[in-house]
């Protein structure tokens, strides 16, 4: 399959079968595409020695995706409270429909020895501390960290520990001991203030943005080159989000991620009526962000990375989420679910840290579940670098894992295609 299309007067032909990603004029596009189209001798032999070489029009291949049975990272909900209120957020405000409560150590203790001992040969664990805002239960998380780092080496393993949180209890203390012991840290940010405070609130009802803006500001300055995300959310009340992305860019914080929101809430939710100008918006920021890089002040986008030349081998590529198998998230009470975005839903419970087995029906659900189960991938150009889409939002959209979600669909390959011209422009760059 090649995959022809435009950006601004550029054009571009993407080979699924080899990942090869080539520059072309209007006229080899058309051709590309189909079209009947009159070409010279020279550039039809120019396709063919494409072709020759195995970079157009190349097979795909049918393989086996790379998965074990190996246990390899948790996500641990140290808190299902939160201080904030935030209208958007998936998991009820950080109850997940649940009694608000937090994790106890001998709990996460529990879960930690879980995931030793179903680890196998794996020499490196992950750890997510997740809510919830985790932070309103940091001595456990503390402890938690100690006793797998003690753990772990006594079995010639080792962690990395990762948080997700809104920011609002950093200190000096947690500050020093996330440096210290987290190799990534994720920072809720949406923006602007208006944008943020619209929608992130405190339990009383006003708006976060001031409170936190400083504590963020003051971590990412400590954090030297180790590893952070601030992390956006934008609705249907910010389409304009390229602005809250190159706001957080303008407020010194050089990693950013801003993702769309998954809600039915009525002034929130993004439409299809709404994809046009998602897309168009995903182009100003692209445009931007090679403006920025080209004049040395560039930042990181996480949707803008794309690696067709390395990255991860095919097998891995076509195995889509780890979620239910490889990863899955434990809940105070010590339930196990296959994600976060499980967690509350008794359909998905796969048991208990305390009786440390995994459903094995369920597991063998996500264990088999990968890109070729996905049937409405099959003709999709970007299938070899999203692998289906998220297990949650697929089945929140329509009560099947296999199922793609239109809408996340729809701006993945958007996204994409704006990461392949951001990698053309480089290479033209270095020359």
């Amino acid at each position: 399959m090649v995959h022809v299309f435009t950006y601004h007067d550029n054009y571009y032909a993407y080979d699924t079968g080899s990942g090869a990603l080539h520059v072309c004029d209007e006229k080899t596009a058309r051709a590309l595409s189909g079209e009947p189209v009159e070409m010279t001798d020279e550039e039809l032999a120019e396709i063919a020695d494409l072709r020759a070489a195995g970079l157009l029009d190349a097979p795909e291949e049918t393989v086996a995706p790379l998965k074990s049975r190996e246990m390899k990272a948790l996500c641990l909900h140290i808190s299902h409270d939160c201080n904030l209120r935030c209208r958007y957020c998936f998991a009820d405000e950080g109850a997940y429909h649940a009694a608000r409560e937090v994790m106890s150590l001998k709990t996460a203790k529990a879960a930690i020895d879980l995931l030793l001992r179903e680890s196998g040969n794996r020499k490196v664990l992950e750890v997510d501390f997740f809510g919830g805002e985790p932070l309103m239960n940091f001595g456990v998380l503390k402890e938690t960290v100690r006793y797998a780092k003690e753990e772990g080496a006594k079995r010639g393993k080792r962690f990395l520990f990762t948080t997700t949180t809104n920011g609002l209890l950093l200190d000096d203390e947690v500050i020093d001991f996330f440096n210290a012991e987290m190799e990534n840290v994720v920072l809720s940010l949406d923006g602007r203030k208006e944008v943020h405070d619209a929608v992130r609130k405190t339990v009383n009802g006003k708006g976060s943005f001031d409170a936190v803006i400083s504590k963020i500001k003051k971590f990412v300055h400590s954090r030297g080159n180790k590893s952070y995300y601030v992390r956006g959310t934008f609705t249907a009340k910010n389409l304009d989000f390229s602005k809250d992305v190159l706001f957080l860019a303008d407020n010194g914080f050089d990693s950013i991620s801003m993702e769309p929101v998954v809600t039915d809430i009525p002034d929130l939710q993004i439409r299809e009526e709404h994809l046009p100008v998602i897309e168009k918006e995903y182009e100003t920021l692209c445009d931007e962000y090679i403006r920025r890089e080209k004049e040395g002040r560039g930042f990181s986008f996480f949707h803008f990375h794309i690696d067709l030349e390395g990255g991860p081998c095919l097998n891995k590529k076509v195995s889509a989420c780890g979620a239910g198998n490889e990863y899955f998230s434990v809940v105070p009470s010590g339930d196990i679910y296959p994600c976060h975005q499980f967690a509350g839903d008794k359909d998905f419970c796969m048991g208990n840290v305390f009786e440390g087995k995994i459903d094995a029906a369920l597991r063998e659900k996500f264990a088999t579940s990968c890109l070729f189960t996905r049937k409405k991938c099959g003709d999709c150009f970007a299938k070899f670098l999203c692998s289906g889409g998220c297990n949650a939002n697929n089945y929140h959209y329509s009560g099947d894992i296999d199922e793609p979600y239109p809408m996340t669909c729809a701006m993945m390959k958007k996204r994409i295609e704006c990461a392949m011209h951001v990698l053309a422009e480089r290479k033209f760059a270095e020359k």
